[in-house]
């Protein structure tokens, strides 16, 4: 298994502007809102892992990857996404790509009134501030176990964690107030709040120290006793998190299309793909014996310790590391020589991120180390269509009911880890299933595409629904990682997938078996055309720094 770095990331506190609570219609962008050059917009391609990337200028390019229409309102109008309500059911699922030229030098708020014209233009967009219900996090006091301070800049800093026999995330706040410290609470790692809003509800006036310390969500249920949930490690300072639902000021969607109005002609040749960008400098060297592996892209370009080539590829063409069938070509050596790698990244790349820090993009990291591959380890490679194992969304048998409850069509078609809002975690009560995701209003077909990314350990493409159901559902899947679940999990279906099978003496439970107990579905694996990455050459030696 690879090893994985966990940082806790700088906090930056800003204050948020309030939305007008105004209920009347208003026009979205003035009547001279300034606008892209050109713009390409279209739907983004399938990738393994769907993140939002982009939404900054290089020269004259601005782009956004893999962005939903809620990500591009949230983007254009600076809103936390929580606070967009209203729209289509579509709105937090279809992804779209923009590639669009602006002035070199444009300022990034301009940028933003650029994507509103696009959105109104080429979407339809139509929106108005108003009130509406919406799910927040509310916290009080009950004991508080703060010590007041007099004076102080507020900070939030990450500390090392007290001595602990599982993972641990620990921070020390100064002089924090706590209607600033309510707000940054969702942007603690660990995945507990689900990105809902938290909203001070204490009563405290001043400004306090304190520390604390908690276990990763992904982590909790392995911990045992020696856990402690972001809920608990409040609670030792006499703080406490519920779930409410409040009545808030938003932006509310009123109308949009799904689809958008055509590109114009000859778009190809007025934005044609940007010449590739290489690493300014780079530094390989192979790795000591028994070296940790870290892997860490972005920031100011690439940090790597004991990766193999495979990995680094892997890493270079975003694609699923728990698929061997994504590459084909590699010789033996390129999955167990390791290196070292250290590259920076032309200072011109280097943009302003959310935390005021220059850095660059993960998808310019990306190319950039495409790019070094290439280069120094004189590799020649094409992508082309091969059969490759996959899977089919299936009826468990003419006697098995599907388990698959009716959704609520006006709620938007979107997937999360975890439980559904409101639901108890299922592994707190059987650890052994300690992955769990829940989507709401969903197809299968559309289910079927999510697997591949909540799940890309067990399935590395997309499902293709053959089960005849086209109606929507809300489900929610419980499950075991391929490691703790039967030998050979990760890799076939078949394995104690029978209907009345014993269950794993430990409780776990293969994605196979949770598909079928659970949904009264099947995976059935197939062979069928897929991209991938071959390899036509690439030498063990990479060429001198």
């Amino acid at each position: 298994m690879r090893g994985r770095l966990l940082l806790l990331p700088v906090l930056v506190f800003a204050s948020a502007s309030i939305l007008a609570q105004s209920e009347t219609a208003t026009p979205a962008v003035a009547p001279r809102a300034p606008t892209f050059t050109i713009a390409d917009v279209h739907p983004s391609p399938w990738i393994v892992y769907r993140n939002m990337s982009g939404g900054t200028l290089h020269g004259d390019r601005y782009t956004l990857r893999q962005a939903t229409l809620l990500d591009l309102i949230s983007n254009a109008w600076s809103l936390d996404r929580k606070t967009i309500q209203g729209g289509p059911s579509w709105l937090t699922f279809d992804r779209f790509e923009i590639v669009a030229q602006a002035p070199r030098g444009t300022s990034p708020a301009t940028l933003k009134l650029m994507l509103r014209s696009l959105l109104i233009q080429r979407f339809g967009l139509v929106t108005h501030n108003g009130i509406a219900p919406m799910p927040v996090w509310m916290l009080t006091a009950v004991k508080p176990k703060l010590v007041e301070v007099p004076s102080g800049t507020p900070e939030c800093a990450p500390t090392t964690p007290s001595a602990s026999s599982t993972p641990m995330y620990a921070a020390a706040c100064h002089s924090m107030p706590m209607d600033e410290f309510a707000p940054i609470l969702q942007l603690f790692p660990g995945n507990y709040l689900d990105n809902q809003p938290v909203e001070d509800a204490t009563g405290l006036k001043g400004k306090y120290d304190f520390e604390f310390q908690w276990s990763p969500r992904a982590e909790l249920a392995r911990a045992g006793s020696d856990g402690v949930s972001i809920f608990d490690a409040l609670a030792k300072l006499g703080l406490r998190l519920d779930l409410k639902t409040d009545l808030r000021p938003g932006l509310i969607v009123d109308k949009v299309s799904e689809t958008p109005t055509p590109n114009a002609p000859g778009i190809e040749k007025a934005l044609p793909p940007e010449p590739p960008v290489q690493f300014e400098v780079a530094v390989i060297k192979p790795a000591r014996p028994g070296e940790e592996t870290v892997t860490a892209i972005g920031g100011e370009g690439l940090w790597v310790l004991a990766n193999t080539v495979k990995e680094l590829i892997q890493l270079a063409w975003n694609l699923n590391i728990d698929d061997d069938e994504a590459v084909a070509g590699l010789p033996s050596w390129a999955a167990s020589d390791r290196y070292d790698m250290k590259a920076k990244a032309p200072t011109d790349e280097l943009v302003r991120s959310v935390t005021g820090h220059r850095e660059v993009e993960d998808e310019q990291a990306r190319q950039m180390l495409q790019a070094l591959l290439i280069e120094r380890f004189g590799m020649e490679a094409h992508i082309e269509e091969r059969p490759v194992t996959a899977y089919n969304l299936e009826l468990a048998g003419l006697k098995v009911d599907p388990k698959l409850k009716v959704a609520d069509p006006a709620e938007r078609t979107e997937c999360g880890q975890g439980p559904s809002p409101g639901q108890k975690e299922t592994r707190s009560v059987a650890p052994a299933l300690d992955r769990e995701f829940h989507c709401q209003n969903i197809t299968l077909s559309e289910f079927g595409g999510e697997l591949s990314d909540y799940a890309s350990d067990y399935v590395r493409s997309p499902v293709l629904d053959d089960t005849g159901l086209k109606g929507r559902y809300d489900i929610t899947l419980s499950f075991s990682d391929p490691d703790s679940a039967e030998p050979g999990a990760g890799d076939s279906p078949s394995a104690g997938s029978a209907p009345n099978a014993p269950s794993d003496p430990s409780g776990a439970m293969s994605l196979y078996d949770a598909v079928r107990r659970q949904l009264g579905l099947r995976l059935e694996k197939v062979r069928r055309p897929g991209a991938v990455l071959v390899i036509d050459h690439i030498n063990r030696q990479p060429s001198d720094n």
